[in-house]
């Protein structure tokens, strides 16, 4: 009998493939999906928690954007525990998702949680959310499902509430402008997904429904919107493939 939390969003052939989407068949898997899917995942997850901490301050507010079912939240959460003592009850967590199937069934981790560390959850959408004066703030794998066309104001938004010397935390996907470079690291992702073992289907499946809707960009392109927006300084601090995460101190 197949484990209901594994992820066969794409296993069966579908008839027509409708644009990929956070809804409650995804998030029913969605732990699954993303490990078998995202290079070097946990380790991302367990050492954002440990950013998150080092530039939390009293006070101020960490904000989880894009926060699914709430793995970097709780990551998060656990560290500034550990490291801010009795102070981490004044570093609120704030997790923003768009998805009311994502955040109904991380209400209930988080209830599950026992930590002093404050954690809000709103159904909201980053790119039209006012924010509060903040220290840290986590994009996992968010940005590259935004519009294009509003990345550089939405992140000018988050830049713009952060305290100096806070940090910035973005991990995506990327892509290359070197072709040669592009499809070499497409065909080790791809090898990557069949050694968790999904199936050519699944993965071309997949791949149409995120078609137009996960939109990649280069690491330059990444660097120059976040300097743009008055970070003093990026850096690439873990790669994968062609999965990254960035830290940009404020």
């Amino acid at each position: 009998m197949t484990d209901p939390t594994t992820d066969r969003v794409f296993a069966e052939p579908l008839g027509q493939i409708g644009p990929f989407e956070f809804n409650d068949a995804v998030a029913s898997v969605f732990d699954d999906m993303i490990e078998r899917s995202v290079p070097g995942y946990r380790s991302i997850v367990m050492q954002t928690g440990m950013l998150a901490a080092k530039f939390a301050v009293p006070h101020t507010a960490c904000y989880d954007l894009g926060s699914s079912l709430g793995a970097t939240t709780l990551s998060m959460r656990h560290q500034i525990a550990q490291h801010h003592k009795q102070a981490s009850r004044h570093i609120p967590i704030i997790a923003l998702d768009t998805s009311e199937a994502m955040l109904t069934r991380m209400r209930t981790r988080i209830a599950d949680d026992i930590n002093p560390v404050p954690v809000h959850t709103k159904l909201a959408d980053i790119t039209n959310f006012e924010y509060e004066a903040h220290s840290v703030a986590v994009l996992n794998f968010t940005l590259q499902f935004v519009p294009l066309s509003v990345r550089a104001a939405t992140m000018q938004s988050i830049a713009d509430r952060m305290i100096p010397g806070g940090a910035l935390i973005l991990s995506e996907k990327i892509a290359f402008k070197n072709t040669e470079q592009q499809q070499l690291l497409t065909t080790m992702y791809e090898n990557f997904k069949r050694a968790n073992g999904y199936s050519e289907l699944e993965i071309s499946q997949k791949r149409d429904a995120l078609e137009n809707v996960l939109i990649p960009e280069t690491l330059d392109e990444h660097k120059s919107r976040l300097l743009n927006c008055g970070f003093k300084s990026v850096e690439v601090w873990f790669q994968c493939f062609n999965f990254a995460s960035l830290v940009a101190i404020r």
